[in-house]
């Protein structure tokens, strides 16, 4: 890869790059460090020589107040070049299926309309999927895999396909979700989808 964005995590940058305009999901059991690793990578994102035009955009879904408190002190630190979108999980369920697509809304406007490399970093997943299930349960449509509805996989594609660039302009959106595995299954119907849609994974 030539063009690729650094994380500020060796281990991803040397052996797992992150290319412009891929979707590289990061897959986190209960009680890893993903949410350092999110915040590591808010921090320490960057294209070499093109500061001015590479953004972050950071896509929080169902945040508890631990969580919340947590980012908002790195987005402090932050200053500069990046957007934020934040729903607590206290907040109505249908607006964390919206958020990340108001972020990825403003990425695709920032690169196809700006010119811009736009970073999105989405978390967690795994609340946007359970807040489909319980959409999708109240209005008694009929359950896929483990009560998850039956198009959880286009929902998701439309999300993540998202990425990437296109021919003739100048950005291009790269997608970095973060991935809490239930019950630490990677077989769990959310994991297991979202490896089909994405490039491998962290």
């Amino acid at each position: 890869p030539e063009e690729f964005i650094e994380t500020g995590f060796s281990s991803i940058d040397g052996l797992n790059t992150l290319v412009k305009g891929q979707k590289l999901p990061i897959f986190s059991c209960a009680g890893l460090p993903s949410k350092e690793l999110a915040a590591g990578v808010l921090k320490n994102a960057a294209l070499k020589g093109e500061k001015e035009k590479f953004v972050v955009v950071f896509a929080a879904i169902g945040l508890t107040y631990h969580e919340y408190s947590f980012y908002r002190n790195i987005l402090e630190e932050m200053r500069d070049n990046f957007v934020a979108f934040v729903n607590m999980a206290d907040e109505p369920v249908v607006e964390r299926l919206l958020a990340p697509r108001f972020g990825l809304t403003v990425a695709e406007y920032l690169a196809f309309e700006k010119g811009m490399d736009v970073l999105v970093v989405m978390t967690d997943m795994t609340n946007y999927c359970d807040a489909l299930r319980e959409i999708s349960t109240a209005r008694e449509e009929l359950p896929g895999r483990r009560g998850y509805p039956g198009y959880m996989y286009s929902d998701l594609a439309s999300l993540y396909e998202s990425a990437g660039r296109i021919k003739g302009l100048d950005g291009s959106v790269t997608i970095l979700p973060v991935v809490t595995m239930p019950e630490d299954d990677i077989t769990h119907p959310i994991p297991d989808l979202t490896g089909y849609i994405t490039e491998g994974q962290i």
